[in-house]
């Protein structure tokens, strides 16, 4: 019996070295939201921080920031979206696709 339950913390330890190293490696990957058709884009990493913000000069008005307002939201949440699905999707090729709650 100890050595079964030696087995699953060994495993256990593997998976978390590895997921570490999955967090490090998704540190470098960026995705991008954009929003308005591409007037305002986001890129965030892996770790969604928020590497460049571009919005381009016509959506700028003065009369109407709401809307500027509104169009970098999107552009951030798509951005959001894009790298929580890219970090379940390789977080699926450690855990064999196994659902772990709490690891995203």
């Amino acid at each position: 019996m100890t050595k079964g339950l030696g087995n699953i913390l060994k495993q256990a330890q593997q998976m978390h070295n590895k997921i570490s190293q999955l967090q490090e490696e998704m540190a470098g990957k960026t995705v991008e939201g954009s929003s308005g058709g591409g007037m305002v884009n986001i890129v965030i990493n892996g770790k969604q921080e928020i590497l460049s913000v571009r919005i381009d000069p016509e959506v700028v008005n003065r009369e109407d920031i709401e809307m500027l307002q509104d169009l970098i939201v999107a552009a951030v949440n798509e951005a959001i979206r894009k790298s929580n699905k890219m970090m379940q999707e390789e977080m699926k090729k450690i855990t064999g696709g196994l659902s772990i709650p709490g690891l995203f």
